[in-house]
């Protein structure tokens, strides 16, 4: 457990971001009443700023930062934490910091075209447009917020006044809670190459697929990415890690497409690369 307790941080990011909807029991009970049904057949949830696309921008902001979250750390075994190697730290920290800045510049943004897009809700609203629905710009602002927690993994170097019998149970009790986070976060990371040469290997044997060059593109990233996340510097993941780098991500997209001898053997490689990676993961 020392050696993870060394290579690696458990992270966890918390957001909270308003989403300007809100259930309408006016029009919820008048379309049950005109469908002759009771109001708990369904809600009638409206939205408080149609057309608002500096909030939408924040939302479509906050997807990708929970996205690169997930891309670049394991499960941790509690939902929401995950385990970040100290071999992708800085590379990750660096990118979210970016991330949030830019989202706060877009909820900066909407903050500033709130009192507009209150005004043009009314007109578009029209019956349904109710003011008490809309908080006070000092509100909503406080209903913005991300942060990054960051903890260390828990390590057996227990200083409590606790009983010999009791410290030792502990222990052992984090002990095993970490084996198994641990052997989740290393099947995760084996899964995630596996997905994506299998996707590389469907797409390749059917000559009748059509893919885009993102598959090369994804492939690169996660051969990237994969080389910070083996926090157990699993040797047998590296040469497969490594295998894949080699095979896909040096090829164009083009060649794929365009020559048929070159296709099938790619694909060929991936079916072989899937089997190796199969033998390993049984014994995870």
């Amino acid at each position: 457990m020392s050696k993870l307790t060394n290579n690696a941080l458990v992270i966890q990011l918390t957001v909270s971001q308003a989403t300007m909807r809100k259930r309408d029991k006016k029009a919820t009970q008048e379309i049950a009443l005109a469908n002759n049904t009771d109001v708990s057949a369904g809600n009638y949830n409206k939205a408080l700023l149609p057309m608002a696309q500096s909030l939408s921008d924040v939302h479509k902001k906050t997807t990708l930062i929970r996205q690169m979250y997930y891309d670049n750390t394991l499960p941790w075994g509690i939902e929401g934490t995950m385990l970040l190697p100290s071999a992708n730290y800085l590379s990750y920290m660096g990118k979210f910091r970016q991330g949030k800045t830019e989202w706060t510049t877009l909820v900066n943004k909407f903050l500033d075209d709130y009192p507009t897009l209150q005004s043009n809700a009314q007109s578009f609203l029209g019956s349904l447009y109710n003011p008490s629905d809309y908080p006070h710009i000092d509100d909503l602002r406080d209903k913005f917020s991300m942060e990054m927690i960051v903890m260390p993994v828990p390590a057996d170097d227990f200083r409590v006044s606790i009983s010999d019998s009791e410290l030792a149970q502990v222990q052992a009790d984090v002990n095993a809670r970490v084996e198994s986070a641990t052997t989740k976060a290393m099947h995760e990371a084996w899964q995630r190459l596996y997905d994506r040469v299998k996707h590389i290997s469907d797409k390749l044997h059917d000559h009748k697929a059509i893919f885009r060059d993102t598959m090369i593109d994804n492939t690169k990233e996660l051969c990237d990415v994969l080389k910070r996340l083996n926090v157990n510097d699993d040797e047998n993941l590296e040469q497969l890690r490594a295998e894949v780098e080699s095979s896909f991500t040096k090829e164009h997209p083009e060649s794929l497409r365009n020559d048929p001898h070159l296709r099938i053997r790619k694909a060929n490689e991936a079916s072989d690369i899937m089997k190796r990676m199969g033998a390993y993961m049984g014994e995870l």
